[in-house]
């Protein structure tokens, strides 16, 4: 070494070591739980601890109270969903809604990151003359109700004989297959006593699906359109001529799979000869809801369209209906707290970082799902999603300025809830709940009967020891 060489310098002694991970994900449906799940992935090396906010004494949100009954392949994604909870590092901490029991700042302060994942559970509005009438409902609110939401009504009208659904899309059709399967089907599923004996007392005769586009644009997918030609007792009726097509359809359909397979799928109920089944499901395409038609005491009375198919374009036709439910999309609420864009419904964002009404990025919160990109895509795609929002996350925290500080004393949000005499719902407390439905199910010689009020669902959960 040469003689004029700089002395070493002297590191000082080392740093503090940074606390392992902390996240809050608000939300435990399949996006909230598949960040939790890359979280995990990804941090382990760090000891990451991800604590799963629920609003509601349950998780898995859509997947749960969304899911149509009649479609228990659908629920197996509980599954994978429930391995994440299992995890060591990750937490679930249910019965506990943001802006009620704890704040938004008070998880920021608390936390190294918050990501928001209270995914769209509102129907998005639409302006029709009519649209307040009784009898005139959002498709979420039936779906609720017909799945045991702790928040929906115990009981539901179904006097009507006949209803309109407006929508092509997958929830237009399951409530269309909800409504006229025979009550006696969903005895296989985990629909609860209550609505079981709701639907088998049911008037209905017809369901109407309105759509004000074509068939090329449907939004079914070919394998709910086809199980609904096989629902036993129900006739699926299609006017061949909504199947006549116009040069750019048919240039679409060339290049649209699935809309091809779904228009093959019309032509062939179009084809189809009445059986007199005791009801009976019309799709109807290129009709575009006019009003809302109600009698002086203001109950449905009918819905009014306009055809906007070629060679009747303009022709106005009433279905007599007494019954009409809006399967025209989801919307978001607004997580208190949070910036939100109400113009689309969604939590203003880049690559999942939440942005503040200047456009610039709220340190340490993030934002996953539809609440992120609005109700797109199906369960399966939240998971590439989750992956897309962790990335931004972990990269921010890697990119801190030296010496940054995270939560010096993170909040023991479970204890301080606790002793507020909060019910906090933990991973024991929901497979208390679990086993409780499973063994209804077997009382009633079905796989499972859901559990329905808060208070029955909390009940439940206090056969278990808290952590």
């Amino acid at each position: 070494m040469s003689s004029d060489a700089a002395p070493a310098t002297d590191p000082g002694p080392p740093g503090p070591a940074r606390p392992p991970l902390r996240v809050a994900v608000v939300g435990s449906g399949p996006a909230g739980v598949h960040t939790a799940g890359s979280l995990v992935a990804a941090g382990l090396a760090r000891g990451a601890r991800v604590d799963v906010l629920e609003r509601l004494p349950v998780p898995f949100g859509l997947v749960r109270y969304g899911v149509s009954p009649d479609h228990p392949e659908m629920k197996a994604v509980v599954s994978t969903l429930a391995d994440v909870l299992d995890h060591p590092d990750v937490r679930l901490v249910a019965n506990v809604e943001v802006g009620r029991d704890v704040t938004l700042d008070e998880l920021r302060a608390a936390y190294d990151a918050v990501v928001l994942a209270t995914g769209s559970s509102t129907d998005a509005p639409i302006e029709l003359p009519g649209v307040d009438l009784p009898g005139c409902w959002g498709a979420s609110e039936l779906v609720a109700w017909y799945q045991g939401h702790p928040e929906a009504p115990r009981d539901w009208d179904l006097s009507a004989r006949e209803v309109a659904v407006l929508g092509v899309g997958n929830v237009a059709l399951d409530v269309a297959r909800v409504l006229a399967r025979p009550a006696e089907d969903l005895l296989a599923t985990e629909v609860p006593a209550a609505v079981h004996a709701g639907l088998a007392a049911s008037a209905l005769t017809d369901v109407h699906v309105v759509g004000r586009r074509g068939p090329e644009h449907a939004r079914f997918s070919p394998l709910e359109l086809r199980e609904l030609g096989s629902v036993p007792g129900v006739d699926v009726v299609v006017d061949r001529a909504d199947l006549v097509l116009p040069p750019e359809a048919v240039e679409h359909l060339e290049h649209d799979r699935r809309a091809r397979q779904v228009v093959e799928a019309l032509a062939s109920f179009a084809e189809r000869a009445p059986t007199g089944a005791p009801r009976r499901v019309h799709l109807h395409f290129s009709r575009a809801p006019v009003e809302v038609l109600g009698q002086a005491e203001g109950r449905v009375t009918g819905l009014r369209t306009r055809r906007a198919h070629a060679g009747a374009a303009g022709v106005v036709e009433d279905l007599p209906v007494q019954a009409v439910y809006r399967a025209v999309g989801y919307r978001s609420r607004p997580v208190p707290g949070a910036p939100f864009d109400e113009s689309r419904g969604v939590v203003p964002n880049d690559a999942g970082r939440v942005l503040s009404a200047d456009g610039e990025p709220v340190p340490g919160l993030y934002v996953v799902g539809w609440l992120k990109t609005g109700p797109v895509g199906l369960v399966g795609s939240t998971r590439k999603d989750a992956r897309a929002t962790t990335a931004s996350l972990l990269a921010d925290l890697e990119h801190e300025p030296a010496g940054a500080v995270p939560p010096a004393d993170p909040l023991d949000l479970v204890a301080r809830l606790r002793e507020g005499g909060l019910h906090v719902v933990d991973l024991d407390g929901w497979r208390s709940i679990d086993a409780a439905e499973l063994r209804a199910g077997v009382d009633a010689g079905r796989p499972r009967v859901k559990l329905v009020s808060r208070d029955d669902l909390l009940a439940a959960a206090r056969e278990s020891r808290p952590r």
